[in-house]
């Protein structure tokens, strides 16, 4: 008989330190694969390395973390270094890393960046082909698994938006050997049998690159290609890209947004119509009363009392514009008159006669020409003098020499 029973505890205990005590063990590289990638908000890092055959978990602490410069990624081939260690609490070994370096391309990333350029090449992700998301679908068809969260997500976001568009629930694998086919044939099937529904949204919730790998493979994205009616595909996390993603008419970052997309919101298209139809109220009633004022605008009674008060307006404008031109027409009379008197007293100052009546006189010569000095004068010389009132004809006698000068 063997030594007497341990606990479980004990138990994982002595096989931490024959593990931690193994000269292999304690200081190992392993190339594999990552995949399930998770960071947890303490900083420590989880995942696993995987070949074609096995798996292992591993854990990345937080203080080691800052130290690795290799980019931790889904389908990233790398050779982790570090030591094998028991956890007790669960009777779960792994590998606690203490460095990390890029090994190459895994596997699976290497089949996707493949497909993906092949059907890239073929035209599949080309845009013109891609079905527009109709505005108002009254049927909306969700092809994913019937128990997870992603189909619980998508019609709660559905029915919280949208209370008139009903739900087809088609439920497939949506991870394993059998999973692709499924999802294809259901996308096929829905297209065949069900013409009414508007647009069909087909994805999962998140996980590792394996299990999100049904929507990686040729068959799904043919089928989504193939279909005549808009798919949206919503795999994974905001991070995570499928070959579905590219192949569909439109990618959700995830399920939710999916359903976020699919559908109008009613309460809000209802508070819009709403708004539009108080508004076209508003504009109607306007557009009565105006009409209505332009009837009675028409009325013969009212009619005859406006044209009698613009007349009456009229008259008045026409007498006080008779008034105003008669007392301009006076003012221009009064103010010429000033003017003429003005000149005919210039006129008058002016005048000959009046200085032949102060006692002067005009003397001219023969030719009649009027002579204004006394040297234009000669002895006998005939000379004719004008006064105010006649004139005569006299004769020079003689010249004073005084007078001359």
């Amino acid at each position: 008989m063997g030594l007497n029973p341990i606990r479980v505890g004990q138990l994982n205990q002595y096989i931490g330190r024959v593990l931690k005590n193994d000269p292999l063990l304690s200081d190992v590289s392993v190339v594999g694969e990552i995949s399930n990638l998770r960071f947890h908000s303490s900083g420590h890092i989880y995942f696993s390395l995987k070949d074609e055959t096995s798996r292992i978990d591993c854990f990345l602490p937080a203080r080691t973390a800052p130290q690795i410069s290799c980019p931790l990624d889904e389908g990233l081939e790398v050779i982790a270094s570090g030591y094998i260690s028991v956890y007790e609490r669960g009777g779960r070994y792994s590998l606690n890393i203490t460095d990390l370096e890029a090994a190459g391309m895994g596997q699976l990333a290497i089949r996707f960046e493949q497909l993906k350029a092949r059907l890239e090449k073929e035209g599949l992700f080309d845009p013109a082909h891609k079905k527009a998301i109709p505005v108002f679908p009254s049927r909306v068809a969700v092809v994913t698994s019937p128990t997870g969260a992603a189909v619980r997500d998508i019609q709660k976001i559905i029915r919280s938006k949208n209370d008139y568009v009903s739900i087809l629930i088609v439920p497939v694998l949506v991870q394993g050997p059998s999973a692709a086919a499924d999802i294809a044939s259901a996308i096929d099937e829905v297209n065949e049998r069900c013409p009414d529904v508007d647009v069909i949204i087909t994805g999962r919730g998140g996980g590792s690159a394996e299990e999100l790998w049904a929507f990686n493979e040729e068959v799904v994205a043919r089928s989504i290609y193939a279909s005549k009616i808009p798919v949206i595909s919503a795999v994974g996390h905001e991070t995570d890209f499928t070959i579905s993603d590219f192949v569909a008419d439109l990618r959700a970052e995830t399920p939710t947004a999916a359903a976020d997309k699919a559908v109008p919101d009613t309460g809000e298209l209802r508070q819009n119509l709403l708004y539009y139809r108080e508004e076209m109220t508003r504009a109607l009633q306007h557009r009565v009363e105006i009409g209505r004022q332009r009837l009675s605008a028409l009325d013969p009674a009212a009619f005859a009392s406006g044209i009698r008060g613009r007349i009456e307006y009229d008259q008045m404008y026409t007498d006080r514009l008779a008034e105003a031109m008669a007392e301009r027409m006076e003012q221009r009379i009064r103010d010429c008159s000033h003017r003429i008197e003005i000149l005919r007293s210039a006129i008058e100052s002016a005048n000959p006669y009046d200085i032949l009546r102060r006692g002067y006189s005009v003397v001219t010569g023969e030719d009649g020409q009027i002579l204004r000095s006394a040297a234009e004068l000669s002895p006998g010389q005939e000379i004719r003098v004008r006064m105010a009132e006649g004139s005569a004809r006299a004769q020079v006698t003689g010249i004073d020499e005084e007078d001359r000068r």
